[in-house]
């Protein structure tokens, strides 16, 4: 379904975790952010894109590898692919592929396109590197933390802000990779708030933002889980599990995340 809609911008969101897909058009180009789930919600945005697009080119963005956010990929063959050099490098690639196979064999599920990782054709490698098409500016940050590979893109001039797995609404932390980069993430995000004042903030999952001081709210929260966990893995008080899921809306599904990632600062700490 639409979650989001305004001049040039189109967010979809799947039934499964309310995952977005971005499509952003622009006199430049059509630009596609991580299409995903279910069948027939890739084939809304790949119709979608077929309905606008005319004669511009479509380009393809992957925020990051996860395999819930490259399961769209072969839906746009012609599309032009775009992420960072972790993400090519990936070493868990069949991972990857592994999982979206074992998603669809699990819930008896048919794809009209073939599940493979996803080949690159235009690689972010540092921050601050930028495309430019036409009056269209992409800028790009590298976003490790969540996992290894993750990417932020911010275009300009529409300040379409994507932020791929962080940010969310509905999700506190998920740290899959590394807490210090994680940490060193959000310090990007609070610069990139702060000095480029994105107007739309688009996550990976949940609501987008349309407003500075709400943006500023998530990085802090994210701040503050990641300083409560540590202090948590320190030993030097408990984590107020129970209050922190209170919060959502869904606190049987995230508790296990929460777990995974108090697990992780604690083996990470032990090797200190």
């Amino acid at each position: 379904m639409i979650q989001f809609r305004q001049a040039g911008i189109c967010v979809f969101q799947s039934a499964l975790y309310q995952t977005t897909a971005s499509v952003i058009d622009t006199p430049d180009l059509v630009l596609v952010v991580d299409p995903n789930w279910l069948p027939h919600e890739v084939q809304e945005i790949v119709s979608y894109v077929d309905t606008i697009k005319g004669s511009r080119p479509v380009y393809l963005l992957f925020t990051h590898s996860d395999y819930d956010h490259i399961i769209g990929w072969q839906a746009f063959p012609q599309a032009i692919t775009i992420a960072s050099e972790a993400f090519v490098n990936n070493p868990d690639k069949q991972k990857e592929v592994d999982q979206i196979l074992e998603f669809d064999d699990k819930h008896y599920i048919k794809r009209n396109y073939p599940i493979q990782y996803p080949e690159i054709q235009i690689v972010i490698r540092q921050d601050e590197e930028f495309l430019s098409f036409g009056q269209t500016r992409i800028r790009f940050w590298l976003a490790p933390g969540h996992n290894a590979d993750g990417l932020f893109a911010l275009l300009e001039p529409q300040g379409v802000w994507l932020v791929g797995d962080y940010l969310s609404d509905v999700e506190f932390p998920f740290i899959y990779h590394n807490i210090e980069d994680y940490q060193m993430t959000l310090e990007k995000a609070s610069k990139i708030a702060n000095e480029a004042q994105p107007k739309v903030l688009i996550p990976g999952h949940g609501q987008v933002c349309q407003h500075i001081p709400e943006m500023g709210k998530r990085i802090l929260f994210s701040q503050q889980y990641i300083d409560a966990a540590l202090r948590h893995a320190s030993g030097e008080e408990v984590f107020e599990e129970e209050a922190l899921l209170a919060q959502y809306d869904f606190p049987k599904g995230l508790r296990s995340s929460h777990q995974d990632n108090l697990n992780l600062i604690i083996k990470s700490n032990s090797k200190f």
